[in-house]
């Protein structure tokens, strides 16, 4: 018994540093995969998802189960509902797909973003009242934002004897430009990490299962 135990420790290694080197490779490469066929389009369907593409996330998910051992079903099937719950935007269903997956559920402020990209930018099939109503949180985001540049610039500008308000907006719209770049540069890392821990939990939950 002691050969075969030992022996299947090692599948179990080898399993899971497939999934840890599968992650590493490009979609190309994931969809020619053919020995671990499961794992490749599992991580196909979580990229896919973190792409908000429901649909393709889907379909990926499905050859990964139709692939996979019964005693991986489970979990892929779990890892599934976590990843078109990310796709779909619904931050309530994340959370309990994450908890049920074993993995740290999103914070309150990743939930509240992404119920906020929810009414920004509804799923395919969304209604047109989700779909107006989208537009219109956005005209009016982007008005609060160029007011409260305009206020700034008016604030900054008092000391030195004020500013013209028809000038003030341009140069509030100059400061939001900036403001939101550098956001944009700080959520591309967060999202990077975020991407490499969420990689990593998905070679443990699925790759430890082998």
């Amino acid at each position: 018994m002691a050969p075969k135990q030992r022996q299947i420790k090692i599948e179990q290694k080898g399993a899971l540093a497939a999934m840890q080197r599968l992650e590493g490779r490009s979609d190309e490469e994931l969809a020619a995969e053919t020995r671990f066929r499961a794992a490749a389009q599992a991580i196909l369907g979580a990229r896919a998802a973190e792409r908000m593409d429901a649909k393709r996330s889907r379909e990926h998910f499905r050859a990964a189960i139709a692939a996979a051992r019964p005693q991986e079903r489970l979990q892929l099937r779990r890892m599934a509902e976590a990843s078109l719950a990310l796709a779909e935007r619904r931050a309530g269903d994340l959370k309990v797909a994450a908890e049920k997956l074993g993995q740290t559920p999103p914070s309150g402020r990743q939930l509240l973003m992404l119920q906020l990209m929810g009414y920004i930018a509804p799923p395919p099939g969304a209604s047109i009242v989700r779909r107006v109503g989208g537009v219109l949180l956005v005209i009016a985001i982007v008005l609060v934002l160029l007011a409260i540049g305009w206020g700034i610039v008016q604030l900054v500008s008092l000391p030195f004897g004020g500013l013209d308000p028809a000038l003030s907006i341009f140069w509030g719209f100059l400061l939001v430009a900036v403001a939101i770049a550098v956001l944009a540069v700080i959520g591309r890392r967060r999202q990077k990490r975020a991407r490499e821990r969420a990689a990593a939990q998905r070679a443990d939950a699925l790759g430890g299962r082998r």
